[in-house]
């Protein structure tokens, strides 16, 4: 066999290299250990957050009472459509316990609480969707870092790989093959290592990306119907007030 062929030519090769290298490869295999753990994580996380917001809208187009919707949703606590409904809920009663209060009876005192408390529920809506989503995308700027960075790193071992092997070729005043291919392959695994890292860290990136603008999609038609139903409850009940 070549004494270049085999993976256990190219691990001896990595722990060989100089400092520099050795160094890079280190930030590397680190980089990438992270990555994977993340990757892992963050799906169980979305598949969860996506799995339980299905089981969410059955629960809530298969109830008609708010409260009974409460109750059965309370163990879906990775569902961001569950956290809307529950914020959006207790805004509501929020409003209604606040209608109960006796008001005066100006003409501005009857017509503006009603606006009032649908946007205070919209603004609320709004506040736990971004909550939301800052949840999902927590600790993808990692990924981003290592899929943009990693490559770049690898390269800088390399050419720092390829300088030393220079450097060697002209203090022993040959370049043989001999002299010039271990030098050279020990520099190139910097750039093969920083590809192996960026390459998983920018496909889950997507992935992810893409997966939480779904649910912030999804979200949004949420919260949209979730404040037209209010209201509309609203509505009927400043009507019956009347």
């Amino acid at each position: 066999m070549h004494p270049f062929n085999g993976p256990s030519s190219i691990l001896s090769m990595a722990f060989s290299s100089g400092p520099v290298v050795g160094g890079v490869l280190l930030v590397l295999v680190l980089s990438s250990v992270v990555c994977w753990a993340i990757i892992l994580y963050k799906f169980w996380v979305i598949r969860r957050a996506a799995q339980q917001s299905r089981d969410f809208l059955e629960i809530f187009w298969g109830s008609k009472r708010f409260d009974a919707i409460l109750a059965e949703s309370r163990d879906l606590t990775e569902s961001p459509l569950a956290e809307l409904f529950r914020a959006g809920y207790r805004e509501w009663k929020k409003a209604r316990a606040k209608r109960a209060e006796p008001r005066g009876q100006g003409v501005a005192d009857d017509l503006t609480p009603e606006l009032g408390w649908v946007e205070s529920i919209q603004r609320t809506l709004r506040f736990v969707a971004d909550a939301e989503i800052t949840r999902l995308e927590r600790m993808l700027v990692f990924l981003a870092t290592v899929a943009s960075a990693a490559p770049f790193v690898g390269l800088f071992g390399t050419v720092w790989g390829i300088m030393d092997s220079f450097r060697q070729i002209g203090l022993m005043g040959t370049a043989s093959l001999a002299v010039v291919a271990p030098g050279i392959s020990e520099a190139l695994i910097a750039t093969a290592t920083g590809l192996a890292a960026a390459i998983p860290a920018v496909v889950a990136y997507n992935y992810f990306n893409n997966a939480i603008k779904v649910l912030a999609t999804e979200m949004d038609a949420f919260s949209s119907e979730f404040l037209n139903i209010v209201s509309h409850h609203i509505a009927d009940a400043a009507k019956g007030s009347r």
